[in-house]
């Protein structure tokens, strides 16, 4: 099955994102046998390999740029939203020139954004095929001599839904792909080395939930910053500005996400045919898809009683399990660089501006920076040079800029 339909390359979608547009069909699902996790676990530590196998990294569809680094598919140990054990996997990527920084060779957690909810979206199968519309920023990481690893989070390509912005289990991934990258022999990468965490809109939210999770989670971890870009710090905003939206289908993914974290919710009890309909769609959806086929879908045409379902995240039991995604009750123990676009249509400014805050008051290093440029996407594009120049000052290891009261 085709997962990017002919239908996603419109005129209606082509306004949606460059990024987006960079995404011209998807991997098939392949070596399927690869992300099925032995049962039970075998015994470990967070962030164990499990098994691993060569792969590639094509920048571009048409397979003609392969990133010049060793690269290797993972299956490593994590935990879920509950702290029970789970089976995650991802991709390691080694540059095949040497490190002339300062010290050893850093590695890069990078969070993907959001890539839908089907396991033919797996940030590991699209890169190898050429597909990931992160990729630039991958290589960019690459050709700055880092080592990188890129999870692909809770459910995508291994059995279960994935649990999109959830942020317990988005950032013990992040956290475990770097114990795994480090522990991954054919990798080549210090063992005990500086790390970061970078993301963007989805990764925002997992990097900045990785910052926060590291001081209890991954103490061991040498972590020197984390850059976390549009991060989606309140999921009850960020449902407010989507339903009716052209993105909703990314409400859709959250749903479907909180559904499978939360049996309990039984959100599909809410909705009508035609709600649960698409609720079934969205799980085997990648991110054009979703947009394509359910944009501007008002979500009160969803429910029984013609209700929104924001609205119903507002009450309980909803409300609390919202409330357990946001991010900033706690403290980062590295410093943080967020950057957010005042004209961002997909994440709301504000929150971002707010998360900066309540981090400064807690004593964090922020620099927050504030962009102009319209579409979230466009965003993304935008912070990628300062992005790259505020990871090289921290491996560097000169010190954090800070803007905590200016902003």
């Amino acid at each position: 099955m085709r997962i990017f339909p002919r239908r996603a390359r419109s005129a209606a979608v082509a306004t949606v994102s460059v990024l987006v547009l960079a995404t011209l069909g998807p991997p098939q699902a392949s070596a399927a046998s690869f992300y099925d996790p032995p049962s039970p676990l075998p015994a470990g530590s967070n962030g164990d390999v499990i098994r691993h196998e060569a792969s590639t990294f094509y920048i571009d569809p048409i397979q003609l740029i392969k990133a010049d680094a060793s690269v290797q598919r993972i299956m490593y140990r994590s935990t879920d939203t509950h702290g029970s054990p789970i089976a995650v996997t991802g991709t390691v990527l080694t540059p095949r020139s040497a490190w002339h920084g300062t010290g050893v060779r850093p590695i890069v957690s990078y969070a993907v954004g959001t890539q839908g909810e089907g396991d033919d979206c797996a940030p590991s199968k699209a890169l190898a095929a050429g597909f990931e519309y992160e990729g630039p920023f991958i290589a960019g990481l690459l050709t700055r001599g880092y080592g990188v690893v890129v999870t692909d989070y809770e459910g995508l390509g291994t059995p279960g839904d994935h649990t999109y912005v959830n942020r317990a289990s988005e950032g013990h991934a992040v956290l475990d792909a770097i114990r795994a990258a480090q522990r991954l022999p054919e990798a080549g990468l210090p063992d005990d080395g500086p790390v970061a965490i970078a993301g963007y809109s989805q990764g925002g939210g997992a990097s900045a939930a990785a910052a926060e999770l590291q001081p209890s989670y991954a103490p061991e971890l040498k972590l020197k910053g984390a850059y976390a870009g549009a991060v989606p710090a309140d999921l009850a905003e960020v449902a407010k500005n989507l339903d009716g939206h052209y993105a909703v289908g990314f409400l859709g993914f959250a749903l479907v996400s909180m559904n499978y974290a939360y049996p309990e919710l039984n959100i599909p009890a809410l909705l009508n045919a035609r709600g649960k309909q698409l609720f079934e769609q969205v799980r085997t959806e990648c991110t054009v898809d979703a947009i394509a086929g359910h944009a501007f879908t008002q979500s009160s045409t969803l429910t029984n009683d013609g209700r929104s379902l924001v609205a119903y995240l507002g009450e309980e039991p909803y409300r609390s399990r919202v409330a357990e995604q946001k991010i900033g009750s706690l403290k980062p123990s590295a410093p943080v660089l967020i950057v957010h676009s005042a004209l961002d249509d997909i994440v709301p400014y504000a929150q971002d501006r707010d998360l900066g805050r309540t981090w400064c008051g807690k004593g964090v290093r922020v620099q927050f920076s504030t962009s102009l440029v319209p579409t979230h996407v466009l965003g993304a594009v935008r912070a990628y040079p300062e992005a790259f120049a505020w990871l090289e000052g921290r491996f560097a290891g000169l010190p954090a800029p800070v803007n905590c009261g200016w902003f």
